[in-house]
């Protein structure tokens, strides 16, 4: 009896080696390209696709925070928790599926970066009031790889179920967008770094220096937006004049060089059927977004309508557009 079942295990054994030969191996997961600092003309982009280069001051885990018109209380450790973060105004939003309150495995709670409110951050997108089949399309480009974000989304969206991804989708849609960024032209801006997060602060030593042709987004209040207040916003310093030339840019194409805005996106810029809306949203978002239509992160089947009116976008106009729409109320 032993005899047969030691013949049975050394046939079982060559079988699975012949087979992991014959298998073919993995084939190796596709590398996402690093965040460039300069364009295909040379210019500096950085400001687009920030890199962390500092840290605040650590606050303890243990500090009880709180924000203003909010009862709630939380611990830092609470609001750095990106599977679970803070909803200082619950009463201001319809009732949230799990995975936008609580993540799992590498499926971070999508309130932590785009807000309780669906506004986000500079780093991450503005995605209240959007198309829901819009947003759901998105996110099965993520999760097939055909479009390309240089930090999370593809790790979250291939750890989302379908289903996930239709809730979120449906609940991100059902909400209001509101004025979040203050549009400020200017020569100067304040010295800033980039910190956790991909969030650009004040420099400690205070200052200014020249803008040139960047757009820097501070937070209005760093107290408050370190905190995931969804009632603070920001203030994206632009170049003097950008707004008047982004204006012409979208709203006649700029004498060829690509197509009015509003034709896809709504005469108020505001989102046509599934297209989404382009006011107000955060610059240095749109920016990257614009970039990456052109350089090919940024595929999938919508994608493919913004080819060519990117192809022949320069620096100037990619900033002036982004400081132009940013300057918008997507109330009005």
């Amino acid at each position: 009896m032993n005899k047969i079942v030691f013949a049975l295990m050394l046939i079982a054994t060559v079988i699975l080696g012949v087979a992991a030969q014959q298998a073919p191996a993995p084939a190796p997961a596709a590398a996402t390209p690093a965040p460039p600092a300069r364009s295909a003309a040379g210019a500096d982009i950085s400001w687009a696709f920030a890199s962390t280069n500092g840290a605040l001051t650590p606050e303890p885990p243990t500090t009880v925070n709180s924000v203003t018109g909010s009862t709630k209380t939380y611990l830092r450790s609470q609001i750095d928790d990106l599977l679970n973060p803070p909803d200082w105004f619950p009463n201001e939003h319809p009732p949230a599926p799990s995975i936008v309150t609580k993540g799992h495995d590498a499926a971070l709670a999508c309130g932590a970066c785009h807000l309780m409110s669906g506004l986000g951050h500079p780093e991450s997108a503005d995605l209240a009031g959007l198309p829901a089949e819009y947003l759901r399309r998105t996110m099965m480009d993520f999760k097939n790889g055909s479009r390309l974000e240089v930090n999370r989304m593809n790790t979250i969206s291939k750890a989302m179920s379908d289903e996930e991804i239709k809730q979120a989708s449906d609940w991100f849609a059902s909400l209001k967008a509101v004025p979040f960024t203050q549009v400020k032209e200017s020569a100067t801006a304040p010295k800033t770094f980039v910190g956790g997060g991909r969030m650009r602060y004040a420099a400690p030593e205070g200052g200014t220096e020249p803008l040139g042709n960047r757009v820097i987004t501070l937070p209005q209040d760093q107290s408050r937006v370190t905190k995931r207040d969804p009632h603070s916003g920001f203030v994206a310093y632009v170049p003097v004049g950008s707004i008047k030339k982004g204006e012409a840019l979208v709203k006649n194409g700029g004498n060829g060089r690509t197509v009015a805005c509003a034709i896809c996106h709504g005469d108020t810029l505001k989102g046509l059927g599934n297209v989404p809306a382009i006011a107000g949203r955060h610059p240095s978002y749109m920016a990257r977004q614009l970039y990456m239509f052109k350089d090919g992160r940024r595929n999938g089947g919508d994608a493919q309508l913004m080819k060519k009116p990117v192809a022949q976008l320069t620096d100037d106009d990619i900033l002036n557009i982004v400081a132009y729409l940013a300057s918008l109320d997507p109330t009005k």
